[in-house]
């Protein structure tokens, strides 16, 4: 059973603590809290299910693998205010042992959000112009897996370099064996999806589109001639991203991505490598790598100048988005940089520092 959420609660959350009030306003309208009754799990060891889970009141209790009880959780505490058992599959089992309002929250969107609050002023409300009733179509496409490789800075000026555009019911958007020359969100409405054959020219329909879909893309990144027609169904508004903004934009910089063994092996072997953790200080005390040097996103590009450029640095977060981001702006400066692929979800307990 769902209930409404305090927003309050949020500002004493690790790391929501972290975001603007317009974000986290944002953020607070996805959160979920459910009331889950004594007994009951609220996850099972190696689930992904992709939330932050904050125990808001009640008690629970971590089982490993092997059924031990491994830590017990009161909400309220400090410790309830960081998210438990972050790791991704899920390491441990979740049992609740009183009754308890457990808050999940989105965290790929809350990655996005904390990376776009320490990289620039962008805020989310002023990409999404759409009416309160209107669907979600940014965190929609958001969630889609081509977004998550796409560095935060990219994400950013490609919703700023969209152009809204509105369409009436049968108009079409594109059409068949036309050259390709834009990529297309839909913000509202419904769109029909059409190809014609030698048989059938009038068209076969293939599929419909509504609010957070996109196409467009395999004209732009082929060089090909569209293979299909889009027309408008009802009444909609749609955003669009010229085939010059998409190429540049929507394909990542190059990045030295590296798995934990081989950044741990790197580290351990070569004297000129350092870990650099760029969270918030509340997560970095929460855990980090042993040895790691701390310094947030939000001030890197005031405190880079205190760094050794004549080190290799392993960039941190919990997922790669923060450290990626953070990766381009030093390597633009002339550091020698890996960015630790899944961040420090992929790093085992046991090698990190834990609070």
């Amino acid at each position: 059973m769902s209930t409404s959420l305090d927003k309050g609660l949020l500002t004493s959350l690790v790391p929501l603590n972290g975001l603007n009030p317009e974000n986290l306003h944002e953020l607070a309208g996805k959160a979920i809290v459910t009331q889950v009754p004594a007994g009951k799990l609220v996850f099972k060891v190696g689930e992904s299910d992709k939330q932050n889970i904050y125990i808001l009141s009640g008690e629970v209790e971590l089982i490993d693998p092997n059924n031990q009880r491994v830590l017990h959780i009161t909400g309220g505490t400090d410790v309830s205010k960081h998210p438990i058992c972050h790791n991704q599959p899920r390491s441990h089992t979740c049992r609740v042992l009183k009754d308890a309002e457990v808050l999940s929250v989105d965290s790929n969107l809350l990655d996005i959000m904390l990376t776009w609050d320490q990289t620039g002023t962008y805020q989310v409300e002023e990409l999404d112009s759409a009416d309160d009733g209107q669907e979600d179509w940014m965190n929609q496409i958001l969630q889609c897996k081509a977004f998550h490789k796409i560095p935060p800075t990219n994400i950013q000026s490609m919703f700023l370099c969209m152009e809204t555009v509105d369409y009436s019911p049968g108009e079409k958007i594109i059409s068949q064996d036309e050259d390709g020359d834009f990529f297309y969100v839909i913000k509202s409405g419904r769109a029909l999806v059409t190809r014609s054959t030698p048989t059938n020219p009038k068209g076969v329909k293939l599929a419909e589109l509504g609010s957070g879909d996109s196409f467009g893309e395999e004209a732009l990144i082929s060089d090909a001639k569209r293979n299909a027609t889009i027309t408008m169904l009802t009444r909609g508004s749609l955003v669009r991203l010229s085939k010059e903004n998409f190429i540049n934009l929507l394909n990542e910089p190059i990045l030295n991505w590296i798995d934990y063994p081989t950044a741990h092996q790197m580290s351990a072997e070569e004297d000129n490598t350092i870990w650099l953790d760029v969270r918030l200080p509340s997560e970095f005390e929460n855990n980090h790598v042993p040895g790691a040097i701390h310094m947030p996103l939000i001030f890197l590009r005031m405190k880079y100048k205190t760094l050794d450029s004549s080190k290799k640095l392993i960039i941190c977060c919990d997922t790669g988005r923060r450290s990626s981001a953070a990766a381009y702006l030093l390597a633009e400066r002339g550091f020698d940089t890996y960015v630790l692929k899944d961040g420090l979800n992929a790093v085992p307990e046991e090698d990190k520092k834990i609070a």
